[in-house]
């Protein structure tokens, strides 16, 4: 272990293992290490079932009803990945490199939003909008204008803004502009838009338009929603890219304690471990190895359920996500549901997951998620865990250390993927460019091979 590395990444997390296959294939000389004896970190999936039962304290082995344990596969934090070009192209360096053949995606059943008690079908499109239960016949109307405005709307041609300023009218002031009402407000920027609060009302419109457009063109692209899942779950993401790192002679290192991360004059310049240093340019790692670099920035709550039917309300749907708005329960940020079944070759023949998460906001956080677990009644199981959401204070410039930040409540990757992107950028100074990193994958495995 002795040796000089260009960079040393801490914790094999999604984000950890990501950046560790992109610095590997740029030719960065890289050792990953992590002092657990498994892959995934906060993000691994869990099998056996009785693992997890294991794992939440539960003094009880499943019951027969569960089935067979090895047929459970339960990711402690789920995300979708959005069937847009930022994310399938996270994917798609996978299947390039051909390290995950066997790495299959299903299309997720539905998107659904919930209004008054009940969840409606998140209407995406003219005709949704026409079709939809959610709103009165004349807000139908209105909204259908909207999203013919958007749909149209091109950064670049004027003659597309219709009187809006893209870089100056907010976003409040376009919902004005086509009259729209609070509960449509909700669904088109928390469902499409995926924001987390309502902060994006004012600041300028562009970002939230694009969002908008990229929703419906990834749902235009795979029918029943914009969101895939690996069958098996999320658990080989991170082995697939770690494996990525390893073809480009990255070096791993499981079960392998860190004692003390090396500074001199201000910056990092190596990893102590079990007496040894591998000395280092820059270091990656998730929050936990640099408690006195980070700040608690909040609290998520997570619930995994364990549920012998579909949810109500979806058309049996073997997959789906729901959001609640903030709005919608008085809360400030949203409320998520998540859930995949047997269809994914994640739970026993008959069962659904669904996983309900969200940011803490009292101190009866179990009382704040009550609105989305009356939704899944009856519930055969449940698992409850609170996660600390840290984030860095340090910007990694001075002392050549990124740390990532935690998982959040969102069932989606849009945060986790900015969140690679921001630390690409602070490491090299440039933005991540796919189209690149391609080139330099074909010079390994040839053209012929993807």
């Amino acid at each position: 272990m002795d040796e000089e590395y260009d960079v040393i990444v801490l914790g094999t997390g999604l984000t950890e293992c990501i950046l560790s296959g992109i610095m590997s294939v740029n030719g960065k000389k890289v050792l990953h290490m992590d002092r657990n004896p498994y892959y995934g970190g906060e993000s691994s999936s869990i099998t056996p079932l009785e693992e997890l039962y294991k794992r939440f304290g539960l003094p009880d082995s499943p019951p027969d009803s569960m089935g067979r344990g090895r047929d459970w596969n339960v990711d402690l934090i789920p995300k979708f990945l959005m069937a847009n070009e930022y994310h399938l192209e996270l994917v798609k360096m996978l299947l390039y490199t051909e390290v995950t053949r066997y790495l299959d995606f299903k299309v997720v059943e539905g998107s659904f939003v919930y209004k008054g008690g009940k969840i409606y079908k998140v209407p995406s499109t003219e005709t949704e909008a026409l079709a939809s239960n959610l709103m009165g016949m004349f807000e139908k109307r209105r909204f259908r204008k909207f999203l013919v405005f958007v749909a149209n709307f091109d950064e670049n041609d004027p003659k597309t803004f219709e009187g809006v300023d893209p870089k100056v009218t907010t976003m409040r002031d376009v919902y004005k502009k086509f009259d729209l009402g609070q509960d449509v407000i909700d669904f088109t920027g928390h469902a499409l838009a995926l924001y987390r609060t309502d902060d994006y009302l004012d600041v300028p419109c562009l970002e939230t338009i694009n969002r908008i457009k990229l929703y419906s063109e990834s749902l235009a692209r795979y029918g029943k929603s914009p969101y895939l899942y690996p069958l098996y779950g999320l658990g080989e993401l991170p082995q697939g890219f770690a494996r990525l790192s390893a073809i480009y002679g990255g070096t791993y290192m499981l079960n392998k304690p860190v004692e003390e991360i090396v500074m001199e004059d201000g910056h990092v310049v190596g990893v102590k471990s079990e007496g040894e240093v591998a000395r280092c340019k820059q270091l990656i790692c998730d929050p936990s190895y640099i408690q006195d670099r980070v700040r608690k920035a909040g609290q998520v709550i997570r619930v995994i359920c364990i549920l012998s039917h579909p949810i109500k309300n979806t058309n049996d749907a073997n997959s789906c996500q729901i959001i609640i708005p903030q709005n919608q329960v008085n809360r400030k940020s949203d409320i998520y549901v998540c859930m995949i079944s047997y269809a994914h070759n994640v739970a026993a023949q008959g069962k659904y997951i669904a996983i309900v998460s969200t940011t803490v906001e009292t101190s009866e956080p179990e009382a704040e998620i009550e609105p989305a677990l009356e939704l899944l009644e009856p519930i055969d199981q449940k698992f409850v865990s609170l996660s600390d959401l840290y984030e860095p204070t340090d910007d990694g410039t001075e002392s050549q250390i990124f740390a990532s930040s935690a998982y959040d409540a969102t069932t989606h990757f849009e945060t986790t993927c900015n969140d690679i992107k921001d630390i690409y950028k602070r490491m090299t100074g440039s933005d991540f460019d796919f189209e690149n990193m391609k080139r330099k994958q074909n010079d390994v495995f040839g053209e012929d091979e993807q």
